[in-house]
């Protein structure tokens, strides 16, 4: 997209936009981005290439994950987002399907192109000779990024209910969702049983999500409310910590104990309270700041792009590596943790961003799908496509696309194929017309219009 066509955008944008949702949204993915590649603490030596972790290097960094884990921050914002839509079509009679349908085009198309590339990737590098366990752990650190877009997804698919329960219980559901979190947390340490933990993905994240509905309704008006709602997340994470078995870093951790992130527990919901007051207590001076046309437009810019740099910033580290290894290992040379490591860390974020950059350039376009004016799908299809595509990219994300055993190329073949089946073509049904949506899928296009869709 050229920055001719994001400054009409930015110039058209009604007054009526919370532009600070967009704000946060760019932000909590830049810190991400950047998190991702200062955490990759790797050196070469002798040619070979050694794999560090910042956080299992520097113990000291533990407390800023309390700053720098934001994905709290963008289930915030995609509350406010889907909270706006699902209402949006409820108020013209849309139906769920194809409301659901439009949020999966939105969000999933954009995968698309990175599953073929990394399987094509694999089978070749498979087939020259490179090891097993080299192509896992590539593999898996690229795909990392899909498990936040499988959750996302899901939390998405279930937003129509969690609005619900915020319209019937108002603080009551959010407070419900932190304790049942609790239960699932209790249940899943005290007995030892890990996958019993992976229920606190949606739990905790549909909690966290819920501010969004209380942030759009106005039940977080004033700073006060807000910097209470932040002492309350602050006391319960210090308190889970101290007093329970949560390491202080937010951010997962190999061979910990226990993990914060993985699979997601409640010190993550209550870190999302704590987030979202502090965020949402200088939403006056941020509203402020983005009435300036430039830092509008930077905004603007981000968010036509924003996951396209999400999903394939770390693509672009792994080929930067692979590439310097090849090549005898320049650049990767400073040994981590020292004075010059990190006075490098800006040159080392600006070459990842060039590449980051070259991606986006080709495969941005991916993040506006085709018009979809086909009469709404039944139910059952957006729902499978749901639980096809998100299963894929979870153990994509947790396990890579490579085994002792070879390429398990049927999980990328899988989420490609569910992505498929939304554009399945459907046939009208009698009563479908008054539920079937046709507007274009929200994209950046959407900025003009009022009331749209914001996630």
């Amino acid at each position: 997209m050229d920055l001719s066509t994001v400054r009409d955008l930015a110039a058209a944008t009604p007054t009526t936009r919370n532009r600070v949702v967009d704000l946060l949204r760019a932000a909590a993915i830049v810190v991400v981005v950047l998190g991702h590649w200062l955490m990759a603490a790797v050196v070469v030596r002798d040619g070979e290439l050694e794999i560090g972790h910042l956080l299992e290097l520097a113990p000291w960094t533990h407390p800023l994950t309390w700053v720098f884990q934001v994905m709290p921050v963008f289930f915030l914002v995609g509350g406010y987002a889907n909270g706006l839509s699902w209402r949006s079509a409820r108020a013209k009679h849309l139906s769920y399907a194809g409301w659901l349908r439009a949020r999966l085009q939105r969000l999933l198309t954009p995968v698309v192109p990175l599953l073929p590339v990394w399987l094509l990737a694999v089978v070749v590098a498979h087939a020259a000779g490179v090891p097993a366990a080299t192509l896992r752990t590539a593999s898996q650190v690229a795909l990392v990024p899909t498990w936040f877009l499988a959750a996302y997804v899901v939390v998405c698919a279930v937003a129509p209910a969690t609005l619900w329960l915020w319209e019937r219980f108002g603080w009551a559901s959010i407070v419900g969702g932190l304790v049942v979190g609790c239960l699932v947390d209790l249940v899943s340490i005290g007995t030892d049983t890990l996958a019993i933990g992976f229920a606190n993905y949606v739990v905790v994240w549909a909690t966290v999500h819920q501010l969004g509905y209380a942030w759009l309704d106005g039940r977080l008006a004033g700073t006060g409310r807000r910097l209470g709602l932040a002492a309350v997340g602050l006391v319960g994470v210090v308190g889970l910590v101290w007093a329970g078995p949560y390491p202080v870093s937010m951010i997962g951790l190999d061979g910990a104990a226990v993990n914060n992130s993985y699979p997601t527990r409640v010190t993550l919901g209550f870190l999302g309270l704590l987030q979202a007051g502090l965020v949402l207590s200088l939403e006056p001076v941020l509203a402020r700041w983005l009435q300036q046309p430039r830092a509008w437009s930077a905004t603007v810019l981000l968010n036509t792009r924003i996951m396209t740099l999400y999903l394939w910033h770390l693509t672009a580290m792994v080929l930067v590596i692979g590439l310097s290894l090849l090549l005898g290992g320049p650049g990767l040379g400073v040994t981590p943790m020292t004075g010059t490591w990190w006075a490098t860390r800006p040159l080392w974020w600006a070459v990842l961003g060039l590449v980051t950059l070259v991606f986006i350039a080709v495969l941005g376009r991916f993040e506006t799908p085709r018009r979809d004016d086909s009469p709404a799908p039944p139910v059952w299809l957006p729902v499978l496509v749901t639980v096809l595509a998100c299963g894929g990219l979870g153990f994509m994300a947790a396990k890579g696309i490579v085994g002792a055993d070879g390429v398990h190329w049927w999980w990328p073949v899988l989420v490609v194929g569910a992505v498929a089946l939304l554009r399945l073509p459907v046939t009208a049904h009698p009563r479908a017309g008054a539920t079937s949506p046709r507007g274009p899928v929200p994209g950046p296009r959407a900025y003009p219009r009022t009331p749209r869709p914001q996630g």
